[in-house]
This record gives structure tokens, C-alpha cells and sequence, in this order.
């Protein structure tokens, strides 16, 4: 990656931190930005930390889609840019009024020590809870100045009044008409002070004559006192903060907590991960969440049940923006749950039809063989991301899903681990047909294709022109299976990573002749020298065909994907 010359420069700014009061005062706000990169790059907490209090921009994007090569953000720096968000509500050099955190998150333990997504959404917790109860202590100040304002301005008309009335016990009583001016003088001290006392009314008994007019007023126009409410919660708001939570049993209340506060931060979320938490509490989770930012929900290892996934998706379906439903091993196991089944994949079916922008969707190890079609049938509009995996799909499952309406505008399919053969084979080739021009990501891990049927599904394969990655891991291929793989690979120009299987021949000897994916999981590889004997005859075939743009892999654990987008 080549850097900029302003980049190199703020590089060289920001490096020197006893520098910082003589440039931070003079310093042009288009140069923040890069100033700020340069800081995270560089892991310069106290650098970060002195730009983000005087942000001079409403927003502030931090995180995002990181190029390859480049680490998330330090845990320090991090934490350096939530203490000055805090400090820069009480700093009148700060504009900031939205902080974009999503993305920010990187794998915990990882190069650089980021910081992960648990970690992270802790923290965001922490912040919004301290600036509320610094936005407390401030109004306890302040309301104290006011009671001093308030007893010097009694104590200083208190001092008037008996001036006054020393000064009239010296005056005669009766002027030349014989009349009494006491009564008259009095009703004029009384009046003065009349006019003292809505003088002075400024400060707290000010505000609260303002309170009260204007609760009159909401209950007069037929409003509620719950959205007068909502309307004073949102006009404390200072700072909206919108990032991606991660949600487990440990910080379930800490993000309760800080998503029920009312102070100068706002949490908002925009993809949220719980992990082994029950449905009331994920139903309390999404009633908090405001309706209009919330864009993914990703459930895992929670034992939602089909009464409880029911229970659910009407809530969801109140999120206008929703994109994206992944269950990751939620136990919904129809083929144990007798009885009431028709009638709970009705009320699914139901619950999906009402997500109207729902573009992608992963049901992973939920075992709902022969029921694909209830539930992709009832999306109202076609999917471009479906994640299958472990889901024993049957044969009427995936002759549907070939001529589904979903699979003309598929760009990700991932159907690992679901066993293919020669009576699904005509569907995978009939579906890869219909998706040749959007399929971008295709997964095929452990689905028992052996030589024969990855000789059959290649044209397919070799047809789908838009594909930029594949991945056949953990399938019983030989040497020679998968050299045709690998010739079929070079011909398609857009492809660009491969995530091939070890062949057989890379094996210790005792392995069955038709592995299963397990198997080949846990069965210790030959030597090394194997393994590079097959590498180098791979890379040859890339050479050969000039294709060094093409990625090839055998490492299952650290494939990913993305890093090809």
C-alpha cells in the first residue's frame, strides 16, 4: 500500500506527542482525518485522544471495512477515542453529533491487540453510563449556583426591606391632610416586593414554571406524557454512537443498562450478535433498540425452539431496515417436534413473510429437512445471501431451491455439509445454471462430492462467470480429481480464491474409501514433504496458465471470503 504524502506527514505529526500543544491550536479541521488515521496506525492513544475531543466535523467514522493487510484498530487507541468522546460533551471546540463505531470490532487476541467484539460493546456500555452520570453531576452544579444566586438574591432583598422599614419609622404617620400613609406605604413595600419576588424567579423556579406550562400544553393538544417524555429524552441527546453489539449471558445488563439511559449519548445498533441468551431476554433487547438503525440480527447457541423463533420475528418485522436474520445452532430440530408442527411452520412462514426487506439469510445446523419451501416460499422479496449449512437438506429441498425465486439473484450460497449424490446432483447443476451470472461465493465443503461427481458438476461450475470464490473443503477428492478441479479454476477469470481439499493421497494410510467429511477432519495428514509435493504441483499449474491472481488454500480454519471483496 502506498501512502499519501499528507499521510506520511501526519504520520510524522502525530509521532511526537510534547509536540502536540503547538499544533493542535493552529491545525486546518480538512487535516483531522488523516491526523487521526495516522494515530490508529500508528498506535498513538494520546494523539487520538486529543483529536477526537476537538473533532471539529458533526461525524466521526472510525472502523469500517478494513483493506487486506491492514489491522483493526488498537485496544488502547480505542479506548483513548471513547474517554475523549466523554470529555469532549463538556468541550466547546467539539462538534461532534454522530459517531460511527461499526466495524470497529477485530478478532480478540489478534495482531496489534485489537479489540473484540465482547470487549468492545462493553466499553461502549461503560461510556454511555459515565457520561450520563457526568451529565448528572454537572446539573447538580449547576443547580447549586443556582440556590446560591437565588439566597444571595433573597438575602439581598431581605436587606431592602428592613432598610426600608428603619427609614419609615422615622417619618411622621400623617401628612397635612391628616391622612395615614402607613397602610399606603405598606401596600407599596408590599407591592414592591410582589414585583421582587417574580423578578427573582430566573434560575430554578424559572425552569420549572417552564416544565409545567409545557406539560399543560402536551395535555392540552391530547398528547401523552410518555412521548413529551421522548421528546426531552431526545433533546439531551448530544452524540448518537451507532456500532455492532455482541450480546452473551456476561454483558446482557450492561447493555441493558446503558440502552435504557437517558443522557447526552445515544446508543444505537446497527448488526447485533447475542450469544446463549433465553428469548425474554433478546425480547428485551430488541424492545430497547431503536427501529430505525437496527440492519442484522445474528442469534447463536440459544435455545429458541420453534415457539420461541415464533415468539420473535414479529418483533423483528418492526424493524423497517432489517436485512439480515442469521440462527446459528438454535435448536429448532423438526424432526423431534411432533407434535404442533404444522402449525408452528405456518406461524415461521408467517413471521417471514413480514421481514419485506430481508436480503439475507443463514440457518445453520437447524435440521429442517423437507421444509425448505414452507419457509423460503413466504419471503416477499428474493434473497442474495443464503447460508444452508448442516441443515440436512433433502432432495425435495434442493429441487426447490433450483427453481426458487431466489436463485436468479443469488451473489452467496453456502451449502456445506449437506450431503450431495447422484439424485440432488441434476438440482446443484440445475441451480448453478440459473445463478451463473449473480453467484459471486459458492461453498461446497463436505458435501461427499468424490471424483465422479465433481466430474459431472464442473461445466456448471465453469459456467457460473461471475464466481470469485470456492471452497470444497473436506471432500474425498484424489490427486487426480483434483487437478481437474484446479484446471477447471484457471479458466474462470474472475475467480480468485480457492479453498481446495487435501487429496487422499496427502492421508495417513487407513482411511476408508468414502470418508466423511468428519473423518477427513480428523485424520492426521502424511508427512510434510507430501503435502509441499502437492502444493508445488498446484502452483505449477498456476504458473503454467499465468494465473497469479488466483489465491489457492487448503487452510480450512483461516479461510475467508471477504478478504477477495
Amino acid at each position: 500500500m502506498v501512502l499519501s504524502l499528507v499521510s506520511l506527514c501526519a504520520r510524522e505529526v502525530v509521532s511526537d506527542h510534547s509536540s502536540s500543544p503547538g499544533w493542535l491550536r493552529w491545525v486546518p479541521g480538512e487535516l483531522y482525518t488523516p491526523l487521526l488515521e495516522a494515530a490508529f496506525s500508528s498506535r498513538r492513544p494520546l494523539a487520538v485522544g486529543e483529536l477526537v475531543q476537538r473533532w471539529p466535523e458533526r461525524t466521526l467514522r472510525v472502523g469500517g471495512r478494513r483493506k487486506q493487510g491492514q489491522t483493526a484498530p488498537n485496544r488502547l487507541c480505542i479506548q483513548a477515542l471513547l474517554l475523549a468522546v466523554v470529555r469532549g460533551l463538556s468541550d466547546r471546540r467539539c462538534a461532534l453529533q454522530v459517531l460511527e463505531l461499526c466495524g470497529l470490532q477485530g478478532d480478540e487476541g489478534g495482531m496489534g491487540d485489537p479489540m473484540g467484539g465482547w470487549s468492545l460493546t462493553v466499553a461502549l456500555c461503560t461510556m454511555v453510563v459515565q457520561a450520563r452520570a457526568g451529565a448528572q453531576r454537572a446539573q447538580r452544579r449547576e443547580g447549586e449556583r443556582e440556590r446560591k444566586r437565588f439566597s444571595a438574591l433573597e438575602r439581598e432583598r431581605d436587606v431592602k426591606r428592613e432598610r426600608g422599614q428603619w427609614k419609615r419609622g422615622k417619618e411622621p404617620h400623617l401628612d397635612e391632610a391628616g391622612t395615614d400613609n402607613k397602610g399606603l406605604e405598606s401596600e407599596r413595600v408590599g407591592s414592591c416586593g410582589i414585583v421582587g419576588e417574580e423578578e427573582l424567579v430566573k434560575g430554578v423556579r424559572r425552569r420549572m414554571e417552564i416544565e409545567r406550562k409545557r406539560e399543560s400544553a402536551v395535555t392540552g393538544s391530547g398528547g401523552s406524557r410518555k412521548e413529551a417524555e421522548e421528546k426531552d429524552a431526545q433533546s439531551e441527546v448530544l452524540v448518537h454512537v451507532r456500532a455492532d453489539l455482541f450480546v452473551n449471558a456476561r454483558s446482557w445488563e450492561r447493555v441493558r443498562v446503558a440502552l435504557s439511559t437517558l443522557g447526552p449519548l445515544k446508543l444505537q445498533c446497527r448488526y447485533l450478535r447475542v450469544e446463549e441468551i433465553s428469548v425474554s431476554s433478546i425480547r428485551t433487547l430488541l424492545d430497547l433498540l431503536p427501529h430505525q438503525g437496527l440492519q442484522g440480527i445474528d442469534v447463536r447457541y440459544s435455545s429458541l425452539g420453534v415457539a420461541g423463533l415464533g415468539e420473535l420475528l414479529p418483533l423483528l418485522s418492526t424493524f423497517p431496515a432489517l436485512s439480515s436474520l442469521r440462527l446459528h445452532y438454535c435448536n429448532l430440530d423438526f424432526r423431534r417436534d411432533q407434535s404442533g408442527q404444522e402449525e408452528a411452520l405456518r406461524d415461521l412462514s408467517l413471521g417471514l413473510a413480514k421481514l419485506k426487506e430481508l436480503r439475507r439469510l443463514s440457518l445453520t445446523a437447524l435440521r429442517l429437512p423437507g421444509q425448505l419451501r414452507v419457509l423460503l416460499s413466504s419471503l416477499p422479496q428474493p434473497l442474495e445471501i443464503l447460508e444452508l449449512p448442516y441443515l440436512s437438506l433433502s432432495p425435495a429441498d434442493l429441487a426447490y431451491l433450483s427453481c426458487s425465486h431466489h436463485v436468479s439473484t443469488l451473489q452467496q450460497l453456502e451449502l456445506s455439509e449437506n450431503r450431495l449424490d447422484e439424485i440432488t446432483l441434476p438440482s446443484i447443476r440445475r441451480l448453478l445454471s440459473q445463478a451463473s451470472s449473480s453467484l459471486q461465493h459458492l461453498s461446497l465443503s463436505g458435501c461427499g462430492l468424490t471424483d465422479g461427481l465433481l466430474g459431472l458438476l464442473l461445466p456448471s461450475l465453469g459456467a457460473c462467470l461471475a464466481l470469485k470464490s470456492l471452497a470444497l473443503a473436506l471432500n474425498p477428492l484424489s490427486m487426480a480429481g483434483l487437478m481437474d478441479l484446479l484446471r477447471m479454476a484457471v479458466r474462470m477469470p474472475s475467480l480468485r480464491h480457492l479453498l481446495y481439499p487435501n487429496p487422499l493421497e496427502d492421508y495417513q494410510p487407513g482411511l476408508p474409501d468414502l470418508p466423511s467429511s468428519a473423518q477427513l477432519l480428523d485424520w492426521p495428514l502424511d508427512e510434510v514433504t507430501e503435502i509441499n509435493m502437492t502444493s508445488s504441483q498446484l502452483n505449477r499449474v498456476l504458473i503454467d496458465s499465468g494465473r497469479s491472481d488466483l489465491f489457492l488454500t487448503c487452510d480450512l480454519l483461516n479461510y475467508d471470503k471477504d478478504l477477495m471483496d
